[in-house]
C-alpha cells in the first residue's frame, strides 16, 4: 500500500457531535495527525479541555505484534496490528494485566476514522469513549 492509498495518514479534526465521550474525557476541541513509518504508524493528538488547558498525545504504533514500553506510563506495555487494511488495534498491559484497549476503524470511503477506547485513566479512573474524527 502506498502513502497515498494509505487510510490513516494524513490530519483528522474531532467531531464531537457524532462522539460519545466518558463524563471525565470530554474535550472541546481536537485536532490528529498520522505518519506512516517503516514499522507502523505515529499519531499526536492535541486537544482543549473545557478548562482551556491544552493536551497533547503521542503514541507510535509498531505492527508487529510485540509488546513495547509506553513511555508516557511506566511500567506499562502495549502491542499494536493491522487487524484489517483500514483496522489497527492496541492493547495496553500493566504487571501482565489487560489495562486498556483502542481500535482505530477508518471508514470504507476514507473520510472518518472512529476511535474505541477504554482503559484506565492517570487518576486510576475506568473510562470508556468512542471518538469520531472528520479527514482534513
Amino acid at each position: 500500500m502506498t502513502r497515498t492509498q494509505d487510510p490513516f495518514s494524513g490530519n483528522w479534526t474531532l467531531n464531537a457531535h457524532q462522539s460519545n465521550f466518558d463524563p471525565n474525557h470530554r474535550p472541546l476541541a481536537a485536532t490528529m495527525r498520522w505518519e506512516q513509518t517503516p514499522d507502523g504508524y505515529h499519531m499526536r493528538a492535541e486537544g482543549q479541555k473545557p478548562d482551556g488547558q491544552t493536551v497533547v498525545d503521542q503514541m507510535s504504533f509498531v505492527l508487529d505484534g510485540r509488546e513495547y514500553p509506553i513511555a508516557a506510563v511506566p511500567g506499562t506495555t502495549a502491542f499494536s496490528e493491522q487487524t484489517e487494511p483500514r483496522t489497527l488495534r492496541s492493547v495496553g498491559r500493566k504487571d501482565g494485566k489487560v489495562v486498556g484497549e483502542a481500535t482505530y476503524a477508518v471508514s470504507e470511503d476514507g473520510s472518518t476514522l472512529t476511535a474505541t477506547v477504554w482503559g484506565v485513566d492517570a487518576q486510576q479512573r475506568p473510562f470508556q469513549t468512542v471518538v469520531v474524527w472528520d479527514r482534513g
